[in-house]
């Protein structure tokens, strides 16, 4: 059976207005990505990694060149279409957690899959947080958690919708390397159980060699594809 594309990326610039004029941070980006593939995208900070990320998200709009999600042409699209496209398709991690303060781990994660209309939303959001170790924590607020705890949080909760990709930026950059372990497990685990495709940013060189490719960014052009 032939392999999807599930990111095409041709010819990709980015540039932003500055008080200097306008800056250029990404140039001229060729990528695929297959679906079920595990990529890390690293490099030296400001080499522009979290741009592409956000681009390939559909959180930001490129200057020019094109990005294909399952060959939906983002060029095509307005935010509100983009956005529907994202719930369709996507899934992210933050560095920072972004967990709703006011809703229990349990109501952070049924989140995306009630918002979908999925009537199963918590017991599946039960069965994620019971894989990440933290059926124990169904009913605890963000604050009454450590900071590993909110990461498998997030990470049960980006996969809640059953996203056909997952975004992750710097997953473990946050926490601690005993904590930035456990999470690497869970997310691969995850990934490999439902078969999501995997892009991340990350500085953690263990986190990046799991992945089946890397790539290498610098000063807004990938300089090598393993």
């Amino acid at each position: 059976m032939a392999v999807k594309t599930a990111i095409k990326v041709s010819n990709l610039t980015h540039t932003v207005s500055a008080n200097t004029g306008d800056l250029t941070i990404l140039r001229g980006i060729s990528l695929n990505i297959n679906e079920g593939e595990s990529v890390a995208i690293v490099g030296a900070s400001g080499s522009g990694k979290s741009t592409l990320l956000g681009l390939l998200a559909g959180l930001d709009v490129n200057t020019s060149g094109e990005i294909y999600l399952y060959d939906h042409a983002f060029s095509t699209m307005d935010e509100e279409q983009r956005a529907l496209l994202r719930g369709q398709y996507v899934g992210f991690i933050f560095q920072s957690f972004h967990l709703l303060p006011s809703l229990q781990a349990v109501e952070n994660v049924m989140l995306p899959a009630e918002l979908k209309g999925d009537k199963d939303a918590r017991q599946k959001a039960e069965a994620l947080l019971d894989k990440v170790g933290l059926s124990h924590r169904l009913t605890h607020y963000p604050n009454q958690l450590s900071g590993g705890e909110q990461q498998r949080v997030a990470i049960a909760r980006a996969f809640a919708s059953s996203p056909k990709i997952l975004f992750a930026d710097e997953p473990t950059g946050n926490l601690d390397e005993g904590n930035g372990r456990i999470i690497i497990e869970q997310l691969f685990e995850l990934n490999k159980a439902q078969g999501t495709t995997l892009v991340m940013v990350t500085h953690d060189n263990h986190l990046a060699e799991k992945c089946d490719r890397q790539l290498v960014m610098s000063a807004g052009q990938l300089v090598e594809k393993n």
